[in-house]
């Protein structure tokens, strides 16, 4: 960018309390982060439908204050509507913005092809429901899914509440011995993870992308940012 310090612009859930504190923890001096929520307080397809509809007034408010960049920070409510869902609600965001913009979908995508990750194992909050889609998602995408485990849980709040313990104690229960994949993706921008990441890595010996991590990633590629500034967070990602 030009000498002028880079402003990341997030649209979040209402419901979601992880965003801010997990990028307020990871970004550098020089990179700042805004936000606009959209409502939402229960994960499920009825909320996320009707929240994707705030999409763009969202984004617009953002743009007042001249971002770099729009992120649409929600994993399922940008797969909602399956393949290609992703890649028009960043092309709309990007209109209404004129700047560029990311799809957590999208971005996590981006970022098993950077890390040449073709299989995952998918840990998530969600109940059933959410994860048959997301799986539909991923493998129409080209990425096979080798495992899948969902806490069941609709309330953002409570799924806010969870801990980057919790998330590691999860991943950890679902890589099994008989679990084989390229990589593990922990799904939903307000599971926090950021501290778990880097054990986890080390741990298990294949990458962890996880929604805020991808996220955040594709970001700071997109506003022109190198994306190994934000070292001891996003994981094997850093740098790609």
């Amino acid at each position: 960018m030009s000498g002028q310090p880079t402003k990341l612009g997030f649209v979040v859930p209402s419901s979601n309390t992880t965003v801010e504190r997990e990028l307020a923890a990871a970004l550098p001096g020089g990179v700042s982060f805004h936000t606009a929520r959209m409502p939402l307080q229960n994960v499920t397809v009825e909320e996320l439908d009707a929240m994707a509809d705030d999409a763009v007034a969202a984004a617009e408010r953002l743009s007042h204050a001249d971002v770099d960049v729009v992120a649409y920070a929600c994993t399922t409510g940008s797969l909602l509507h399956g393949p290609g869902f992703d890649t028009q609600l960043e092309e709309d965001l990007s209109d209404a913005t004129q700047a560029p913009a990311v799809a957590t979908a999208r971005s996590v995508k981006r970022a098993l092809d950077a890390l040449g990750a073709e299989s995952v194992a998918l840990v998530t909050p969600y109940t059933d429901d959410l994860n048959a889609r997301e799986v539909d998602f991923l493998e129409a995408e080209g990425v096979s899914v080798t495992s899948v485990d969902g806490r069941g849980i609709e309330a953002n709040t409570e799924i806010g509440a969870l801990t980057p313990g919790d998330a590691a104690q999860q991943v950890r229960e679902a890589m099994g011995a008989e679990v084989s994949a390229d990589a593990v993706f922990v799904s939903c921008t307000n599971y926090r993870t950021f501290a778990a990441v880097p054990d986890l890595e080390a741990e298990l010996g294949v990458p962890v992308v996880t929604s805020n991590t991808a996220t955040l990633w594709d970001a700071l590629r997109a506003a022109g940012e190198a994306t190994d500034c934000v070292p001891g967070h996003l994981g094997r990602i850093t740098g790609r």
